[in-house]
């Protein structure tokens, strides 16, 4: 999938890799990392089971005062949406 960004910059995500975690009474299911255009690299993505299903949580630190903040994101929906449906894609393919 490709998302288009100010009429110009094209993001495809060309490469994801997913390891399963298989641990009983465990909300995390996996671990992902994206390749963006063959040369950017995102690792540590979660695949987290909510309460309406699979989603993904971007990498993160714990903050001074106790709290998270991600240390890389998608800026908007659109490009939220193409991480999450690529990576949720390939954990489903692992589980085949």
């Amino acid at each position: 999938m490709e998302v288009f960004l100010k009429g110009e910059i094209c993001l495809k995500i060309t490469s994801v890799n997913v390891r399963k975690i298989e641990k009983e009474d465990s909300r995390m299911k996996g671990i992902a990392s994206v390749l963006i255009d063959d040369c950017f690299a995102i690792h540590d993505i979660r695949i987290i089971e909510g309460d309406n299903g699979l989603f993904i949580a971007m990498p993160s630190r714990k903050t001074a005062v106790g709290s998270y903040r991600d240390i890389a994101h998608p800026i908007n929906q659109e490009v939220r949406k193409m991480f999450e449906d690529e990576i949720l894609e390939a954990y489903k393919k692992e589980e085949e």
